[in-house]
């Protein structure tokens, strides 16, 4: 059955939600769909009230990590925590209260997959409190499959999402989170094709985040992954200035 996943999304020290594919080194060519004036902690405070688990931090640059220990330490043990984790600060952010970190770009250096990075920072961490990021693009180059991208989403990577690919990074984690970047923040539409190749395919749970803009997306993300996949909903929320009423998503749990 999916689940909601609850996500904080962190850029200069303020909760926001963003368009994905604006995030860059040029602050100018970015879109916030909102900022909000309540500090992180709030929205931490509000998933503990209501236990809402497996939800995460993302800190989108500098100049986020004051907001996101304040963030972890309202709802200790309750979020995952990510955005320039290393295998030299991932037990810092354990320590302070995340159940589990989300590494990206540690483990794609200089865009490049190592799986001797991936095994270090999760005999850093245990396999138990490890996420791998996996956001990514439909590929140009190879039809059907997605390209993993980080630097905020701005450097495409040499790894593809395969069902090979899933199996082998899946013994050194204990779930994937995947944004499809090129929806993220639009509310246009889910990567449906991502969804369901997911729930075809991960050996271990995943959270899929992008384009969702409704409830009725909860159920179309359980439909296609067949109960596999679980759901952010960002964006399209109202405590995020979206249409969707955050108390609406608590009738479904």
């Amino acid at each position: 059955m999916t689940k909601f996943r609850p996500c904080i999304d962190l850029h200069n020290g303020k909760v926001k939600q963003i368009v994905g594919s604006s995030l860059s080194a040029n602050e100018s060519e970015l879109k916030e769909n909102f900022v909000s004036t309540k500090p992180a902690e709030w929205y931490a405070e509000l998933y503990k009230k209501d236990n809402l688990k497996g939800g995460h931090i993302i800190m989108l640059g500098p100049g986020n990590e004051d907001a996101a220990m304040r963030a972890l330490k309202a709802y200790p043990n309750g979020m995952q925590i990510g955005g320039g984790i290393t295998k030299e600060n991932a037990k810092k952010y354990l320590e302070a209260g995340a159940a589990a970190v989300i590494v990206t770009s540690a483990i794609f250096p200089n865009g490049k997959f190592s799986i001797e990075k991936l095994k270090e920072i999760s005999k850093e961490t245990g396999k138990e409190k490890l996420v791998i990021d996996l956001s990514c693009y439909k590929s140009d180059k190879c039809s059907g499959k997605w390209q993993v991208a980080i630097n905020k989403w701005q450097t495409l990577t040499d790894f593809y999402i395969t069902k090979e690919n899933l199996d082998m990074i899946s013994e050194y984690c204990f779930e994937f989170l995947v944004h499809a970047a090129g929806v993220e923040g639009k509310q246009q539409g889910m990567d449906l094709e991502l969804i369901e190749f997911l729930g075809e395919n991960s050996p271990i749970p995943v959270t899929y985040a992008g384009g969702a803009s409704s409830l009725k997306d909860i159920e179309t993300c359980n439909q296609l992954s067949k109960g596999q996949v679980d759901l952010t909903i960002g964006s399209a929320l109202d405590i995020f200035g979206g249409n969707v009423p955050y108390f609406s998503i608590l009738t479904l749990i």
